[in-house]
């Protein structure tokens, strides 16, 4: 069968690829064709446009970039009935996606979802689109599918496909790890400043603040695949600093802790049992905006999912380095550090077990 894929961003190129490949045991006859990036493409199929090309953070970013995104709007309608798949699977990226899927329905497409937008955090009507528009919901996040059932709207709960990623990931040996990357034996603080151009340029600088007042720990960052080292080289002013790409998950299973930028890496921290405090800065503008529509307690997956506070948040002016550094010395602290194991644990129990990726596959090659 032929499957049209649209994911955006790092993370869901990961999701995405895990995907087609639960799916290709499923159909050994799978034709792909998507939007998504590198670890995509190594699965096999066509790659149209690469994440990298439509990466835009913020309500500002993406007016000021609307024509752009129009226009690929445009394109990715005619590529998919040009393709004329037996299904079309989103997979978050709902600013997007959900245009998509609106003139798709229109057009007689299967529509499959794989990992909800965020309609939970801000704008609930567009659960009335995702009803009219969306055949079959897969949904990552306990609380979610409480969610639409207050919608009156059946999804599928499959459990979070990064238990699936890190647990399928080969061990790293931390000796040969450190050697390969000219790391030190000091404990590693990992600098996870995100992968777009803004949110890297507004969390990095002051991450790198507090290197000199840790004398003791070497600050290392975990660069994106969809940034060259160039662009981070001209944030770092210190010798105590190492920088490595693409090895996030390899980085993070040798950590002490990090900071870590609002996002999936936070979750994907506290999997990897990582102490971490959370980090958020937007353009004013867009941050004002968000602020008028975002209802939600916290910004970071993990205290969403436990519905407390697990891990500090600091936002917009509260990220500065005196705020930084007290936090990051707490997360050193051993008795806190303990606390936050134990709570990193009951998290992933909220979670559910492996097999994300194959039951959302199941459901989806079941249905066609």
């Amino acid at each position: 069968m032929k499957y049209y894929i649209i994911a955006g961003e790092a993370s869901g190129d990961l999701h995405g690829s895990n995907l087609m490949k639960a799916l290709q045991r499923l159909d050994v006859a799978a034709d792909f064709r998507f939007w998504g990036g590198d670890l995509m493409q190594a699965v096999g199929g066509t790659l149209v446009k690469h994440y990298k090309e439509r990466s835009f953070m913020g309500f500002a970013e993406v007016l000021f970039n609307l024509r752009k995104i129009l226009g690929l709007i445009t394109f990715c309608k005619d590529d998919i009935e040009s393709f004329n798949p037996d299904v079309i699977i989103f997979i978050d990226n709902s600013g997007f996606n959900l245009r998509i899927a609106q003139w798709a329905k229109q057009k007689a497409f299967k529509t499959h979802y794989y990992i909800s937008p965020q309609v939970w955090a801000s704008r609930a009507g567009r659960v009335k689109k995702i009803k009219r528009d969306i055949d079959a919901m897969y949904v990552i996040l306990p609380f979610e599918k409480e969610f639409y059932d207050q919608y009156e709207y059946t999804v599928n709960f499959v459990g979070h496909p990064l238990i699936d990623a890190i647990a399928d990931r080969t061990q790293v040996n931390e000796f040969k790890f450190r050697t390969t990357h000219q790391l030190s034996e000091k404990p590693i603080i990992a600098l996870l400043p995100g992968s777009r151009t803004q949110e890297i340029t507004k969390m990095l600088g002051v991450m790198l603040s507090l290197v000199d007042d840790f004398p003791k720990y070497q600050f290392v960052i975990a660069g994106a695949p969809s940034q060259d080292f160039s662009f981070y080289q001209s944030f770092i002013k210190q010798d105590n600093v190492a920088f490595i790409s693409n090895k996030t998950y390899d980085l993070l299973s040798v950590s002490t802790a990090a900071l870590v930028t609002s996002g999936t890496a936070t979750l994907e921290t506290a999997l990897f049992k990582v102490p971490q405090v959370v980090c958020y800065k937007a353009n004013a503008i867009s941050y004002q905006i968000a602020k008028q529509i975002i209802t939600l307690k916290f910004i970071s997956l993990v205290n969403l999912i436990m519905d407390r506070e697990v891990v500090t948040e600091l936002i917009q002016s509260d990220l500065n380095k005196k705020r930084l550094k007290k936090e990051l010395e707490l997360i050193l602290d051993e008795d806190q550090r303990t606390k936050l194991f134990i709570d990193y644990y009951d998290l992933e129990k909220k979670l559910g077990g492996k097999g994300a990726s194959d039951k959302t596959a199941k459901l989806i090659f079941e249905s066609l």
